[in-house]
């Protein structure tokens, strides 16, 4: 199930008008070859394309939709909140209530300001952190991705570690100037870093989990000895949680890793599907934002009344009950992750599945799964450019590129497991070929 005449036509249309066709890049397809297919819409852990070809996904909009696609309690609150106005550009009380669920589930949490996109709430975020440190250089970490704020698009260079540099046409040297780059997973280089550099770096900044280059799982003692070096330099912890907030569990890498960080960010889950990004912690810290503090930081569409509606009716969900349905995507992840790493074993392969929680990621190398980007076998990417097309053929729709994760829903039952787990047998024999 190849892109049919409806999606051909739609792309061919999509091309003149827009780059590559598209609004962001993976979906052109680049990375696994042929056509990108045109949603026309989607129901719980389903997708029909615009020839109306169906199949069970994982991708839930690149990680918001933990409930499922159009979850009905989560149509409901976006129908009656569009009714009653879809923007105000003013205080409403679904920004109170989705901030009293937040901060009452995380402890670091303490205040929050929310705004309409992950990519906004790091940006600001960091530009909080150099206005209450009054101090210029973040560090962040190679294979992490935080949005496309002109000073985090940057990579590192040779060296044990090095100014960043510009990962994109368009951004000036001097905007990454400040911007240093670690590979993750070395303690021995950060602690070098910090005795070097430590007095000088307003944050660090690292993805909960980063998940935009593989599933690098970090180890604790790492997350920790992080969390150590940044409380002895006076410099602020900022973890990224953007895809893994409310994604891994309810209080989520934070919580995993047990550490507290000065400042988190979110996005994805508290949006419920819809734009919404948040970014908050210590109270004392989050007061630096004017009006109160001189760090400005504002938005016309912060706190959309519709947007807050579709995240507090999904956190009331996810959180009802104790919890319980994490238990549920813990049991369903885990299913996964065991049944495709059984077929790997039947095929004679080594490879394995990072999970965390409903995140997984396919590690189509043998051994351990890399905690490193630089630990990613280049190679990889073209054996799962051949597996996602028989997928496609089978009725599985996985993210067009080998570097994304596959996140698991609610919505996802043990029946689109098992016909997930028949389709991937058949695809990676072909694959394999």
């Amino acid at each position: 199930m190849t892109a049919g005449p409806r999606s051909k036509e739609l792309y061919r249309r999509a091309v003149k008008l827009m780059p590559a066709g598209v609004n962001s890049p993976v979906r052109a397809f680049g990375s696994v070859g042929g056509e990108p297919l045109f949603y026309a819409s989607a129901s719980g852990c389903h997708v029909t394309d615009a020839d109306g070809q169906r199949f069970i996904e994982y991708v839930g909009s690149w990680g918001p939709l933990i409930l499922g696609h159009a979850h009905p309690a989560v149509v409901e609150a976006v129908r009656t909140a569009a009714g009653r106005g879809l923007s105000f550009g003013a205080p409403c009380e679904g920004e109170v209530e989705l901030a009293e669920l937040m901060i009452g589930t995380l402890p670091h949490l303490e205040m929050v300001r929310f705004v309409s996109s992950g990519t906004e709430a790091v940006m600001s975020a960091v530009r909080l952190a150099r206005g209450a440190t009054g101090r210029d250089d973040v560090l962040k970490f190679s294979g992490c991705y935080h949005g496309h704020a002109d000073h985090l698009l940057v990579s590192a260079g040779s060296g044990l570690a090095t100014f960043g540099t510009p990962s994109s046409a368009g951004v000036p040297s001097a905007f990454a100037a400040h911007t240093l780059v670690l590979p993750l997973d070395d303690e021995a280089a950060l602690e070098q870093l910090f005795d070097e550099r430590g007095r000088n770096l307003a944050a660090v900044i690292i993805e909960g989990i980063p998940a935009n280059a593989g599933l690098l799982i970090q180890r604790p003692a790492f997350m920790k000895r992080l969390r150590e070096l940044c409380t002895a330099n006076g410099t602020l912890l900022i973890l990224d949680e953007v895809i893994t907030g409310f994604r891994v569990g309810p209080t989520g890498a934070a919580g995993i890793y047990g550490i507290t960080p000065d400042l988190a960010t979110y996005g994805k889950v508290i949006g419920g599907g819809m734009p919404v990004g948040a970014y908050g912690g210590r109270r004392d810290l989050m007061e630096e934002l004017a009006p109160l503090g001189p760090v400005y930081q504002a938005g016309t569409l912060s706190g959309n009344p519709v947007a807050m509606a579709a995240g507090v009716a999904t956190l009331r969900m996810l959180l009802a009950n104790d919890g319980e349905a994490y238990g549920r995507l813990e049991r369903l992840g885990a299913q996964l992750q065991r049944g495709i790493e059984e077929i790997f074993q039947r095929h004679g392969l080594g490879w394995r599945v990072a999970r965390a929680g409903s995140i997984l990621w396919l590690s189509l190398q043998d051994g351990e799964p890399p905690r490193r980007y630089e630990d990613i076998h280049p190679e990889n990417a073209a054996i799962y450019a051949r597996l996602h097309r028989a997928l496609l053929e089978r009725g599985i729709y996985l993210a067009p590129s080998a570097y994304e994760v596959m996140f698991v829903s609610a919505a996802h039952d043990e029946e689109a497991i098992g016909t997930t787990l028949e389709a991937f047998s058949g695809a990676l024999a072909g694959a394999l070929t």
